[in-house]
């Protein structure tokens, strides 16, 4: 299974080659029913070492039932082995729908003369992440349209600092992700001391031919400089980078190859692979139909994709936001995702006032339209533990450090008292009567599944302490 690609190569027609992705998909549909390579690599897969882009790609063509349901259970034993049933919560925060991109599949590109556009001031974000904080979120990802003008670096640094210094009752968002444009090393240098988490930025399709056809006008246009952005926020500081498709844009099979060598590409030029991968279908908004795009991704494909890339890149934590129903959500997240949105708004001040479809200012129809405490009380009822955990970033483990732990299993002796303790605070704080009694009794019966009686009795003392008002304890 020799690849004849260069991953060590910061030039992304090397280390997402077409050449390669193509000979990858031939090669798929040649081994689709070779039981004997497919239940190897299954096999091979149950040590959590991952597979190779090439590899994954011919579970992915398989097509023998017995074999895709043993992925299916693998790609369960592996996230229960390495996550748990630990589900981290954030929500998105949009400050600006102002952009001069022409990409033909969002709402905010240019030549939309009807979107109310819109950019949040310092004040109004204040009172967004007040009402945020005041569902009981923690952590925060920041959206913004590129516009050098409107939404400037220096606009995007001083949206950060307002962030993290708001304080209400006990309300304090402690992790800011920011998913912005590529931009350069200096600005990366710039986002990470500002003290930002995670630098999110989906590639959209990695066909590049399709990426240029999609994205017509503006900087974004620039297939390379796309590509090549998790090279530079590396080299700026950031080591901790989310990627993406957007599937339904281009060929499923094709986009899934490229992600999953973008993901070997970094852990082999950059020593760390992606700390999230995030699995976004293309779905309606303003002036943008799903109908405009005939590459829709089944269901039943969808979540065999989210296995696999729970399978080939273990160590990483998978996102699905509110695009996704209720239904679609419940199924995925046991087969592999990690984090989820909850209480959403994708507008421009949505969590203040929420608008009508009339002054519609939202870059995508939200399915799941929940409250936060609606779906923390759904995720206990499925025996989950919602977590508002933001420890590892604030105690530095991130990077390769926190992925030597995360591939070691040794994580979860942090994370799952960590989890435990700010669901509690959430429940203190911000619960509903209802879901506060569910999660209170879900805390005492995970309580007993710290395997480490030191950790365990430290765990229930500061849930104790929470309790009596104290807050942010942490491993």
């Amino acid at each position: 299974m020799e690849s004849n690609y260069n991953k060590l190569s910061r030039k992304a027609e090397e280390f997402i080659n077409d050449r390669e992705i193509q000979e990858t998909m031939a090669y798929a549909r040649e081994h689709k029913s070779d039981r004997a390579l497919i239940f190897s690599l299954l096999e091979r897969a149950r040590d959590c070492k991952g597979l190779s882009h090439r590899e994954a790609a011919v579970l992915l063509e398989c097509d023998i039932p017995e074999a895709n349901a043993a992925l299916r259970d693998l790609a369960m034993e592996i996230k229960q082995k390495l996550y748990g049933n630990r589900i981290v919560m954030f929500a998105p925060l949009y400050l600006s729908n102002y952009c001069v991109n022409g990409c033909t599949y969002c709402p905010y590109h240019r030549q939309n003369g009807h979107i109310r556009r819109k950019k949040l001031t310092q004040d109004e974000i204040r009172r967004e992440v007040t009402a945020l904080q005041d569902m009981g979120h923690k952590r925060l990802a920041i959206e913004s349209g590129e516009d050098p003008v409107n939404n400037p670096i220096e606009y995007i640094l001083e949206s950060i600092d307002t962030i993290y210094r708001i304080r209400h009752k006990n309300g304090a968002i402690r992790r800011v992700n920011v998913n912005i444009a590529a931009t350069t090393v200096e600005n990366y240098r710039k986002l990470k001391a500002a003290g930002i988490g995670t630098y999110i930025l989906f590639q959209e399709t990695y066909h590049k031919a399709s990426y240029e056809r999609l994205h017509p006008t503006g900087p974004k246009h620039d297939y390379a400089y796309h590509t090549e952005a998790m090279d530079r926020a590396m080299e700026g500081g950031i080591d901790d980078v989310g990627i993406g498709v957007l599937f339904g844009l281009e060929m499923y099979r094709y986009d899934f190859i490229g992600l999953l060598m973008h993901a070997e590409h970094l852990e082999a030029c950059q020593g760390v692979g992606p700390h999230t991968i995030s699995v976004p279908r293309v779905c309606p908004a303003d002036d943008i139909d799903r109908a405009d795009f005939t590459n829709a991704v089944p269901d039943a494909v969808f979540e065999k994709i989210v296995a696999l890339i729970r399978i080939a890149v273990p160590y990483t934590g998978m996102i699905i936001s509110t695009r996704e129903s209720r239904a679609s959500r419940e199924r995925v997240l046991r087969l592999g995702i990690s984090q989820i949105s909850g209480g959403s708004r994708t507008s421009v001040g949505g969590y203040v006032e929420e608008e009508t479809a009339a002054e519609n200012s939202a870059q995508f129809d939200v399915s799941d339209r929940r409250s936060l405490d609606e779906v923390v009380d759904w995720l206990i009822g499925l025996g989950y533990v919602p977590s508002f955990c933001t420890a590892c970033y604030r105690e530095g483990r991130t990077g390769d450090r926190f992925m030597t732990l995360c591939k070691s299993g040794q994580i979860s002796n942090c994370c799952h008292p960590n989890a435990l303790m700010t669901l509690k605070e959430y429940l203190v704080d911000y619960a509903s009567a209802e879901t506060k009694a569910a999660g209170e009794a879900l805390i005492a019966r995970e309580l007993l599944h710290i395997p480490n009686p030191v950790v365990r009795q430290k765990a229930a003392a500061y849930i104790a302490q929470i309790e009596g008002g104290e807050r942010d304890f942490r491993f």
